[in-house]
């Protein structure tokens, strides 16, 4: 019985110095990766065995052929145990830095929900507040002369049409975040989509003096589901004019690269803050007021539509700062596209 006990307290006492020296290893390695930790702490476990094996040899007297043996079994172990902890601490590393990003986009999500209620009650307030007003007004005849009913008649209109498209975002919205949005993907001529979108845009975009161009020769065909390549084209015409000074130009670019269909449109808004590039797609974002003075209306959720949509196709969209303005490029997948020439 006195053996076992010297035995265990030599093995305690190697095994101890060893985890102490480990411990202050990892103490080192406290800055690197989960694999490294996983694989150090493997390795002192093993250390800490071999030490206790070797001084419980040592004294027992054992035969430095008997003592070859054992090490040899030890470091056959050792090898199995430390690649198996550099697969699984490579997993783990894996799945700590998925938890972290969805972590991570998670709290985005959420940020952006409570953006998007509070954008939306003032956006909803403001003009459901002048509706009641003119409304009561009508009602209690404070306003009689048809010319003054006929503006009220017409505002409410306006205020009403404004509210249904906001109510329209947000459904679109929900459908994209919820997964719920089923594509249809068909082969599309790019040229005819364009050519639908600026014809929506040219009356308003007449009337303030901006000019919007789409010169293109050769356009490729994409495939995309109808509706919603016009509703991305739609959206990034919109507020292109809403951030486009009067008398400026707004152009539609496109082509096909290897594996991709990409168009583009460019504004003249004489560009977009550093500070908000990264954030121009985030949901009820709307950026500085000092991008243009006309930079107003709108529930800030036509971009982050636009990248839901492009998303769901397989897509990606950018925007980035050019000279006296700034370009939205999308890029979607050419799949079975082929360019096709459309003359204009």
């Amino acid at each position: 019985m006195r053996d076992i006990v010297l035995i265990g307290l030599y093995s305690l006492a190697a095994g101890t110095a060893v985890g102490l020296l480990g411990a202050a290893a990892l103490r080192l390695l406290r800055g690197r990766s989960i694999t490294v930790h996983v694989c150090a702490l493997l390795a002192i476990t093993v250390a800490a065995v071999v030490a206790g094996v070797v001084t419980v040899c040592k004294a027992m007297f054992l035969s430095n052929h008997d003592l070859q043996v054992v090490l040899v079994t030890v470091g056959a172990s050792a090898v199995v145990s430390l690649a198996l902890g550099t697969v699984f601490g490579r997993r783990l590393a894996a799945a700590a830095m998925w938890a972290a990003q969805a972590r991570d986009q998670e709290r985005r999500m959420e940020a952006g929900r409570r953006d998007l209620v509070a954008w939306v009650s003032h956006d909803l307030r403001t003009p459901l507040a002048g509706m009641r007003a003119m409304t009561e007004a009508l009602q209690d005849g404070v306003v009689a002369d048809p010319q003054t009913v006929a503006d009220y008649h017409r505002r409410i209109r306006a205020e009403t049409d404004r509210m249904s498209g906001l109510v329209d975002d947000l459904f679109e919205l929900s459908r994209i975040h919820a997964g719920t949005l089923r594509l249809t993907p068909t082969e599309l001529p790019l040229a005819d989509i364009v050519s639908d979108a600026v014809a929506a845009v040219v009356p308003l975009a007449g009337s303030r003096g901006i000019r919007v161009l789409a010169t293109e020769k050769n356009w490729p065909t994409v495939t995309a589901g109808a509706a919603e390549l016009n509703r991305i084209l739609n959206n990034l015409l919109t507020n292109s004019l809403r951030y486009t000074p009067a008398d400026g130009s707004i152009r539609i670019d496109a082509g096909r690269d290897a594996g991709t269909v990409w168009f583009a449109v460019s504004d003249s808004c004489g560009g977009i803050p550093d500070d908000d590039l990264p954030r121009v797609f985030d949901v009820a974002f709307r950026g500085s007021r000092a991008r243009t003075p006309e930079a107003a209306g709108g529930g800030g959720l036509g971009l982050a539509i636009v990248r839901g949509l492009v998303e769901a196709h397989g897509g990606q969209v950018h925007a980035r700062n050019i000279t006296g303005g700034c370009r939205f490029e999308v890029r979607l997948p050419a799949l079975a596209a082929a360019t096709v020439t459309h003359r204009r």
